[in-house]
């Protein structure tokens, strides 16, 4: 198995660590503005903020675990870390808005006036800009990666600048209005926000660690399958794939002639894998069953002129993931 390289695990630290330290900084400011305006919003927005420095703290120990090699305790890496890592991340959040509902109750019900608020949001304006730069570069290089922490932690800082942005809005109504009460509203809405960021990490997550299908995936697959598809194989079925970190397993089953010898058979799953390889550029282990035809697959095999054909030739149908998935016609 190969495994993540020196070049991208370089790039996932600097991101990672960039977003741990930019992270704290802007908590900092975020409760430097809540000091000078006693606003449960910017308190709200300050809060996300811990869940922020302590998930990037978290996201960047599960990047440096899994990109270790396979070990004799762990022969197929360590890249499920990544999901707990996003788990762990969507957990905090759900957390952080329970907090902010309660802060955002209490300032519902005894309200009062919030001093220095126009120099708060001046302060909190500047803090969205730099968590929107951050966000979208987390994001671009965990996808150029493959690093789920990194998309996690990227989607997190995000999420964070479209509740500024809100809380912004909403509180620049409050300045001008005087409605003190709507600023615990504010914070509320912004708790809705947050916690429903939170549960979809915590779905994707689970989705991770229980190896569920990723249907983009395995058609990506099947079409690579389809368009090298030689004569001699004559099908394809109980194709199946998960993703553990950067690594990609690969298992499928090969319908080859039943007068094949087993050199002739290894060999072209041999070529298979190393075109699946060249595609997903190394980062990929792939496992062939190799299956002998029987009766039923007379009337889909292209060579015409096998010896011990049973049933004159009909067309093949096209690979997709419908056709060869786990649940296709030949399971």
């Amino acid at each position: 198995m190969q495994t993540i390289s020196d070049k991208n695990l370089q790039t996932r630290l600097i991101a990672i660590t960039s977003s741990f330290v930019i992270g704290l900084a802007l908590m900092g400011v975020k409760f430097y503005a809540y000091r000078l305006t006693h606003s449960s919003a910017i308190l709200s927005d300050a809060l996300e903020s811990i869940i922020n420095v302590i998930a990037s703290a978290f996201a960047m120990m599960s990047i440096i675990i899994s990109a270790k090699p396979p070990d004799k305790s762990h022969p197929y890496g360590h890249g499920k870390i990544e999901y707990f890592s996003a788990g762990f991340e969507g957990a905090l959040i759900i957390l952080a808005a329970i907090g902010i509902f309660k802060v955002a109750w209490m300032h519902i019900h005894s309200s009062a006036p919030l001093p220095n608020l126009e120099h708060g949001l001046f302060i909190l304006l500047g803090a969205s800009v730099i968590n929107l730069i951050l966000g979208l570069m987390l994001v671009r290089i965990g996808r150029k990666t493959e690093s789920l922490p990194l998309i996690a932690d990227g989607k997190h800082v995000l999420t964070d600048v479209y509740t500024s942005g809100g809380m912004l809005i909403g509180l620049m109504l409050v300045h001008l209005t005087k409605l003190y009460w709507l600023d615990g509203v504010i914070a509320a809405l912004i708790g809705v926000n947050i916690l429903i960021t939170g549960f979809h990490l915590l779905r994707q997550s689970v989705a991770g660690l229980m190896n569920a299908t990723d249907p983009l995936l395995l058609q990506e697959i099947a079409t690579l399958l389809d368009k090298q598809r030689q004569i001699q194989q004559i099908d394809i079925h109980k194709l199946r794939a998960w993703r553990s970190g950067s690594q990609m397993h690969i298992d499928f089953h090969l319908i080859m002639p039943g007068d094949f010898t087993l050199e002739q058979a290894h060999g072209e799953a041999d070529r298979l894998e190393a075109i699946i390889n060249e595609h997903f550029k190394q980062q990929s282990t792939v496992l062939i069953h190799l299956d002998p035809c029987t009766d039923k697959n007379c009337p889909i095999c292209a060579l015409r002129h096998c010896k011990t054909r049973q049933a004159p030739y009909d067309e093949p149908t096209d690979w997709s993931a419908k056709t060869i998935g786990f649940n296709s016609r030949h399971t």
